[in-house]
């Protein structure tokens, strides 16, 4: 079974809690506290699994949750840190939040990639003793590990794609040029998962080609089967498009191409202007009678395509095809790889609960209290100049500033949120 769009749940562990604890024993002249940290949460961790070209494994399998931090002791001992959770996935996988849509990450040609941070440990009390306070009777809580909901979308890696409509012989192309041996038979819609084959050019060179199922009219209204994969060819450089000129179907190949044209353009304005070949094939059962050659080349030169006959079944010119393409592909930009266009902040604005308090103590510092600054505080290293920038657009776009505005807090004032203390600079 072929599956490419899955939708899955993860969430990384929680930091364990930090412990009160003191040291009291008989004949140590110096105890105090002794609480140890809690452990991290465990990361969900997506990586590439290059032996597999379908999402099948995420058929039963949907959530995926890392194991949480352990609890600090006493005697300083450090709680357990979490497992992480490995998830593998095909190259070529898109990673995109189900909510929005965007893209987290294209799993294509890179390393690891941590989808969702553990929670930090908290601290054991004793990190805050003090001359002034030598018996600290409390401790901080692990935060809580980052969740997401995700939709798994494979496009595969392949330099070329082949289109066209049922039976033009794209299968048989296939099985013609590279080692891949799709299922080949004289009736529509054989094929009806996308096929991958690796096409020998010299010793240690070469390309792959993907064929999808045959597209026909009215496969963008959900007709047919070729559109849902069409997203398997959306990174391919080069489109050879497959006709058949016998016309033994009685179809003419002229509108054979409109056809394969108008859907590509329904689907993506982009992938029809992508560099594109038109493959007659099946020059070894022409009828002369019916294919108006003059026509039919006048055609495609008008619409600026290059041209080349061959035969999938007798080999005819696919030697010289391979040659060819391969020549072409040199000349053409590399496989694309989609940005990410999911900013770090975006996760943290994306839900509702956005509530804080504010409050003065008696220092006149402006105290600003709320479980997700606290969550947020906890996935911050205010020593890194990158995530204290993340910080403070959370901040402005959360309204959390113009909150203190409101509040009176005015320039140079001292702010403190989870004891990260900074002076309001309007």
């Amino acid at each position: 079974m072929f599956i490419d769009k899955v939708k899955i749940y993860v969430k990384a562990g929680n930091g364990g809690n930090g412990c009160v604890s003191f040291r009291r024993e008989k004949y140590v002249a110096k105890g105090g506290p002794d609480g140890g940290d809690g452990g991290r949460g465990g990361n969900i961790i997506f990586t590439i699994d290059k032996g597999t070209n379908t999402l099948l494994s995420f058929r039963y399998k949907r959530k995926f949750v890392a194991e949480n931090g352990g609890d600090g002791a006493g005697a300083k001992f450090h709680g357990k840190n979490g497992e992480d959770i490995i998830i593998k996935v095909p190259e070529g996988t898109l990673v995109r939040d189900a909510l929005s849509g965007k893209i987290l990450k294209d799993m294509s040609d890179c390393e690891d990639w941590v989808c969702a941070k553990g929670g930090r440990g908290g601290w054991g009390n004793k990190h805050f003793a003090t001359p002034t306070r030598q018996i600290p009777m409390f401790a901080k809580s692990g935060t809580k590990g980052e969740e997401w909901e995700l939709t798994l979308e494979l496009k595969m890696l392949a330099d070329v794609g082949l289109v066209g409509l049922p039976s033009a012989g794209k299968s048989s192309l296939l099985a013609a040029v590279s080692d891949a041996r799709p299922k080949i038979a004289d009736y529509h819609f054989t094929t009806l998962a996308p096929n991958l084959g690796v096409v020998r050019v010299r010793e240690g060179q070469g390309f792959v080609m993907a064929d999808i199922p045959g597209l026909i009219e009215g496969a963008s209204d959900g007709l047919g089967l070729g559109h849902e994969f069409l997203r398997h060819i959306e990174r391919c450089r080069l489109l050879l498009q497959l006709v058949d000129v016998s016309c033994i179907e009685g179809r003419n190949p002229i509108d054979d191409i409109i056809t394969i044209d108008t859907e590509l353009e329904k689907f993506s304005p982009e992938l029809a202007t992508r560099p594109r070949i038109i493959i007659a094939n099946k020059v070894d059962s022409i009828d002369r009678d019916a294919f108006d050659v003059d026509e039919f080349e006048a055609y495609v030169k008008g619409r600026g395509w290059e041209l080349m006959y061959i035969s999938a079944y007798t080999g005819e010119n696919t030697e010289e095809l391979v040659a060819y393409v391969a020549k072409r592909l040199e000349e053409l930009p590399p496989l694309t790889i989609f940005e990410a266009d999911y900013l770090p902040e975006d996760k943290i604005l994306s839900g509702d609960d956005h509530e804080i308090t504010i409050t003065r103590d008696s220092a006149g510092v402006y105290v600003v209290e709320g479980e997700w600054l606290f969550n947020l505080v906890g996935q911050v290293n205010f020593e890194d100049r990158e995530s204290l920038g993340f910080f403070q657009r959370v901040l402005l776009k959360s309204g959390v500033i113009d909150k203190l505005r409101e509040a009176g807090c005015a320039d140079g004032d001292a702010v403190s949120i989870y004891d990260f203390e900074f002076d309001f600079i309007l």
